[in-house]
């Protein structure tokens, strides 16, 4: 599905990843990741799309923010809203889909190949749009999970689909205690 002089952007839906990838069992190495998709093609961009705790002094996810931002990765953030639900429970609410779609529509001229890294069904019209325009679109998620995290609809309107527990070998590494930090 991959070829050498295809080339590629990867758009990593940050939240959606992490907790596949915990459901799996694993931690995203992402210098593998990034490795492993330079090796199937010309990787022309590769963004992570994450929101923010403004209001905090420390996040947990800035770290890995600040990392993927000095090691290749484009970084795509914003502010996360919190708010209490009606059970009276701290929620926060950040959603970067909207951020996803556009970066990817303004860069599908220049791409053969999109690698989207969500199972959410809301991005089908997306990939049905970079199909259009003549680019391949691979999605990775998990079926293994309980329940899936790849939408039927996103799976099967993807050229390909990939299970991430397949690449567990590849991009994974053992969770560390208390894990990644979890994302909006």
């Amino acid at each position: 599905m991959f070829y050498k002089d295809d080339r590629l952007a990867l758009f990593i839906d940050g939240s959606n990843l992490y907790a596949a990838a915990k459901s799996l069992g694993f931690d995203i190495d992402y210098k593998l990741l990034r490795q492993e998709f330079e090796r199937r093609g010309k990787l022309i961009r590769a963004y992570y799309y994450t929101a923010l705790l403004d209001n905090e002094d420390y996040s947990p996810i800035r770290p890995l923010v600040d990392w993927l931002n000095y090691n290749g990765f484009t970084m795509v953030t914003k502010a996360a809203r919190e708010y209490t639900d009606t059970m009276g429970r701290r929620k926060v609410k950040g959603n970067m889909d909207v951020e996803l779609v556009v970066n990817a529509m303004e860069l599908a001229p220049r791409l053969d190949h999109a690698v989207l890294f969500s199972g959410d069904g809301d991005f089908r019209p997306l990939v049905e749009a970079l199909q259009r325009q003549g680019v391949r679109v691979s999605v990775v998620s998990t079926l293994r999970s309980q329940p899936p995290m790849i939408a039927d609809e996103l799976r099967r309107q993807a050229d390909n689909f990939i299970e991430l527990e397949a690449l567990r070998e590849v991009i994974g590494r053992p969770p560390r205690e208390g894990g990644q930090a979890p994302e909006a």
